[in-house]
């Protein structure tokens, strides 16, 4: 059976992508589909755009297999309409619908934490951009079945601690809490695996390959956003491995029961 996933939409890539890469549906959509691990799976993938407010009614709701976060210029500590909505959203239906999995990229990760006891906040206005290694957990090494692996990042804000009912997947020497799992109720030791995973939550970007995290940088240092120590340091790292498709793509595809 195809699975139906709800992407909750926070932001726009800046406009000198979009004419290549689309918006962040096709972005997303084109994502999963090259890290699906099986051809015979479908999918259906529904943007939302919460920035104006929209959001699956609750009998679509029910109908979904997993909610997945994009990203957002934003800061999700923010006291604004929009991310307060997202927040209580985000609280109501991982405690009220628990057979919806929830997967939050970047300011997704940062929502998710505030919504269920945790902190987001600036990070000392250190930026991690572009391909960056992880030092993985023992449970983010079996999880992902790989020691080590590289995450393109895209962010200043981080969640310094991990939150209560949380285990930690990776960290890295700027930003300790780079990922993070909450299991299903009653979930054994032995039977912490993908498919037993409720929420999963990722700070960098593995939807992002080369080319849009070059664009983004160009257009923030462009406008001041990003400085050039920052931009220069992106730029000599930029052709490292990148495993947001191999390796978390299909992980991510695990958590939602499609597994190879």
């Amino acid at each position: 059976m195809p699975k139906k996933i709800a992407l909750l939409i926070s932001g726009s890539l800046p406009e000198n992508l979009q004419a290549t890469y689309g918006d962040y549906g096709a972005v997303f959509k084109d994502f999963l589909r090259r890290s699906l691990p099986k051809d015979d799976v479908g999918f259906t993938l529904d943007p939302y755009d919460v920035v104006k407010l929209e959001y699956p009614s609750d009998d679509q709701l029910d109908s979904y297999d997993g909610i997945m976060y994009t990203g957002s210029a934003a800061s999700a500590y923010e006291d604004v309409e929009w991310i307060n909505r997202l927040v209580a959203f985000t609280a109501r239906v991982v405690n009220e619908k628990p057979h919806i999995k929830v997967l939050g990229i970047c300011f997704g990760h940062q929502i998710v934490a505030r919504a269920l006891g945790g902190e987001v906040v600036p990070n000392n206005g250190l930026w991690e951009v572009g391909p960056t290694p992880l030092d993985l957990t023992d449970l983010g090494r079996r999880l992902f079945g790989v020691e080590t692996l590289n995450i393109q990042q895209m962010h200043r804000d981080h969640v310094p601690v991990v939150p209560p009912t949380f285990e930690l997947l990776g960290s890295t020497s700027v930003s300790h809490n780079q990922g993070m799992v909450r299991f299903a109720p009653g979930t054994e030791f032995d039977q912490r695996t993908l498919d037993n995973v409720h929420i999963i939550t990722l700070q960098g970007h593995p939807e992002f390959d080369e080319g849009i995290v070059s664009g983004i940088v160009e257009a923030r240092t462009k406008s001041g956003v990003i400085g050039a120590e920052v931009a220069a340091d992106a730029e000599r790292r930029k052709a490292w491995r990148n495993d947001g498709i191999p390796i978390l793509g299909k992980a991510l595809w695990g958590v939602l029961g499609v597994k190879a």
